[in-house]
């Protein structure tokens, strides 16, 4: 694994993908993925966005099989209407990379369906994703589900009484239960398709600390979080560095179900792919169990 990098991902040739986000870390995804003549779908809520990511990616690969599809992770409305319009287009699908996220915006915020802004996003959307795109995924060529994590996760913890901030809303603390809930279920995944003869590897992934636009879009560009992006930028890695744990999760032959993948460095900030630490908090198999029930009820989606 020592250095691993896009030029040692294997052909992707007849195999299909959907990577959620089409900027920064999603839009490495595809482009590394329709590089190596994989079918990408990108899935995000902004048209434009879409459609512009879509454009760069066949500026530098022409022959890129790449498409944009409407999917607005904060509405389940829309997230039902997505796998419903993928069911009916295709018989399989080979991997989804449940990447797109939303960060530490300074007031509490919620999706259309009343869930705060970061878990509803980041968690309770890739959640109800995942279980409407079951269906192609079992038929899928050693399907692969690709759940990011963050560093963030460390600090998490699940609170099952306040689980949408209502009581008291703190944006970091919101973004760190997200993305522990995002670590947590892919863990819980792999462990139910084992049970369930599913076939479908589930494996995690985070990025260390990378140059995207999440922190400016999330936390604002002149907010503490923004102002560190844009005056500290020598502290972050490249996108196209830190989508490499993703990439790797996602096409490695050695990538191995139930693992978690960040950068090899200091820290895990920054490198190249290697194991990453899972945070104790990530190990509880009930709290996982619970809220995999949990999540269940909150969206009326259940895995079959």
């Amino acid at each position: 694994m020592q250095r691993w990098t896009v030029t040692d991902m294997p052909s992707q040739q007849g195999r299909s993908a959907i990577v959620t986000g089409a900027g920064g870390l999603g839009f490495e995804d595809a482009l590394a993925l329709a590089g190596a003549s994989g079918e990408v779908i990108i899935a995000g809520r902004n048209p434009e966005k879409g459609e512009q990511a879509v454009k760069r990616i066949r500026e530098d690969i022409p022959a890129a099989n790449v498409r944009f599809e409407l999917l607005d992770l904060g509405d389940l409305r829309s997230i039902a209407d997505f796998g419903s319009r993928l069911r009916a287009q295709r018989d399989s699908l080979d991997l989804l990379i449940n990447n797109a996220g939303v960060m530490m915006p300074p007031q509490r915020r919620e999706t259309s369906d009343g869930f705060e802004l970061q878990i509803g996003t980041n968690y309770i959307g890739h959640f109800a994703l995942t279980g409407h795109l079951l269906p192609l995924l079992k038929k899928g060529n050693k399907p692969r589900v690709v759940s990011l994590s963050s560093l963030a996760a460390r600090d998490g913890r699940i609170d099952f009484e306040d689980f949408q901030a209502k009581g008291r809303y703190k944006p970091m603390s919101a973004y760190s239960q997200s993305k522990l809930a995002c670590l947590m279920y892919a863990f819980e995944f792999e462990r139910r398709s084992l049970a369930q003869g599913w076939g479908i590897s589930s494996i995690a992934a985070h990025p260390g600390i990378s140059r995207t636009e999440l922190l400016p879009n999330g936390a604002g560009r002149f907010g503490a979080a923004g102002l560190l992006r844009s005056l500290a930028w020598f502290l972050f890695q490249p996108a196209a560095q830190g989508a490499l744990p993703t990439l790797y999760a996602a096409t490695s032959p050695l990538a191995e179900g139930g693992s978690y993948y960040g950068p090899n460095g200091w820290n895990e900030l920054r490198g190249y792919p290697g194991l990453a630490v899972v945070p104790d908090r990530a190990k509880d198999s009930v709290v996982a169990s619970r809220l995999w029930a949990f999540s269940e009820a909150l969206t009326g989606v259940e895995y079959r």
